[in-house]
């Protein structure tokens, strides 16, 4: 927890110091006054400064980057992480070699990775906000194959005139093949049985097979 304490001839004063020494807003801390000041006699004789301690508050994005820092320190993966506020929460991102062990076999490490690190950067936290972690850039390499994927399936739907079962993916890669096929004049798609096994099924709307 970061905390600065400044003094100055006033309780703002102090707090406008400490502030630019953290280079924050008022916002993102909370002000302890240890010493109103005084201004002592006619503001000449035995006046005190004033004094405060200013306390950066404890956010998500904060709690997402230690964690995953922790991560990286203790698998000794020589990587840097980073973050940012997001509109729709905190995007964390991770760059370096060999950090396929983050990632794993079609993201399912990144994917449990994401959710460990969303339940440590929000425990505790009165408005959670959601975390996003990427590696390396799995995540945008990862929608472009599964979007060619979807455009791939539906041809082959069309042409044979049939259901296309796609194999066992996980809900968010579900989501980016029905995202993607949604609106397509020939096909439809929707999802089957159960998870780890649920899967996309992708169907032609047209000249179907009797």
């Amino acid at each position: 927890m970061r905390a600065v304490e400044e003094s100055a001839k006033t309780v703002e004063e102090a707090v406008e110091i400490a502030l630019a020494k953290l280079d924050l807003t008022a916002e993102d801390v909370d002000v302890e006054v240890i010493e109103e000041g005084s201004r002592g006699f006619m503001g000449i004789i035995g006046g005190r400064p004033a004094k405060v301690r200013v306390v950066v508050k404890e956010n998500t994005l904060d709690r997402a980057l230690a964690f995953m820092e922790q991560v990286v320190a203790t698998l000794e993966i020589d990587a840097e992480v980073t973050g940012t506020k997001v509109e729709d929460g905190v995007q964390i991102e991770i760059e370096g070699q060999n950090v396929g062990v983050l990632i794993g076999r079609r993201g399912r490490a990144l994917d449990a990775w994401q959710y460990l690190t969303n339940l440590a950067a929000n425990r505790g936290v009165k408005d959670s906000q959601r975390v996003m972690l990427d590696v390396a850039g799995y995540r945008a390499r990862r929608v472009a194959t599964l979007e060619r994927l979807a455009k791939r399936t539906a041809e082959r739907a069309m042409e044979r005139r049939r259901p296309i079962r796609l194999e066992p993916m996980s809900a968010a890669d579900r989501r980016i093949i029905h995202v993607t096929l949604q609106g397509h004049p020939d096909v439809e798609t929707n999802s089957e049985g159960r998870e780890p096994y649920r899967r996309v099924i992708v169907s032609p709307t047209k000249g179907k097979e009797a």
